[in-house]
């Protein structure tokens, strides 16, 4: 195939499913994953009418630890090789570290961890040797911030990724290979319906906190084709994002504490 292919997981909805249509409106074929095999057919085929692109599915569960390899060996049977990979699939995990289960912990950090790094793994060196890749990591302003009670390890997850991220922007900018850490804040999607929060959220935080997914998507796309190695999308988010480095840990594990119930089940 002349055309570029992204791969692209989490692609069923939010944020993942927007980033399917700017990759697509710029001439990439597509690869999409998630677990829902319904969302991602339709998707497909809104991308395919709309911009002409191939666009492949495969349903599969990042949970499991064999996902990866399987996705990759998908595409290699349809003669398809990676050129662009945003590893976006994620969710929330409620709740007090104590009160949770560890398979569900153990899950969350292979979905959002071992799986962004497996897939990342597995196609930088056909990248690099192709001398072009692009790899754009979802991370979060959580990643940027202090933790806060509830959620425990969503934080963890998300700051993992950002240097992730880094090191591999290091590591890859002189072969061609872009690499991003997208962090955006609140994303109008699935994500907080999916993990219970959303009633709390719409009571407690104000509208110009929020952004669409379109919005960070194409945020997140011209910050892979730039190069930068952190994106935080919404001005917002990034006055956010400054201050958290500026002030004492004290204060701003003092300022999560007094203000992460308003935002996270704990």
């Amino acid at each position: 195939m002349d055309r570029r292919l992204a791969l692209v997981t989490g692609a069923s909805a939010g944020i993942g499913a927007a980033f399917a249509r700017v990759l697509a409106s710029h001439g990439y074929d597509l690869a999409l994953t998630a677990r829902r095999a319904d969302r991602l057919d339709k998707l497909a085929e809104e991308v395919s009418l709309r911009y002409g692109v191939e666009a492949l599915t495969v349903a599969a569960d990042l949970a499991e630890p064999e996902a990866p390899g399987q996705i990759l060996d998908f595409l290699t049977a349809h003669g398809r090789t990676v050129d662009a990979l945003v590893n976006n699939a994620g969710y929330g995990l409620p709740g007090a570290y104590a009160d949770t289960r560890w398979e569900d912990q153990g899950a969350l950090m292979q979905v959002m961890m071992t799986a962004p790094a497996e897939l990342a793994h597995r196609v930088l060196p056909g990248m690099i040797h192709r001398r072009f890749g692009r790899i754009v990591n979802v991370a979060s302003l959580a990643g940027l911030v202090p933790g806060s009670a509830g959620h425990t390890l969503y934080g963890a997850t998300k700051a993992f990724l950002v240097r992730f991220s880094q090191s591999l922007h290091l590591e890859a900018e002189a072969h061609g290979v872009h690499v991003s850490a997208l962090c955006p804040g609140f994303t109008y999607s699935e994500f907080h319906d999916v993990n219970g929060t959303r009633a709390q959220l719409s009571q407690s935080t104000p509208p110009w906190l929020w952004l669409g997914a379109d919005e960070v998507a194409a945020a997140g796309y011209e910050a892979v084709e730039a190069n930068r190695a952190i994106c935080v999308p919404g001005a917002p988010n990034k006055a956010i994002a400054a201050i958290a480095k500026l002030i004492p840990d004290e204060w701003a594990l003092a300022l999560m504490a007094s203000q992460g119930p308003r935002f996270r089940k704990a």
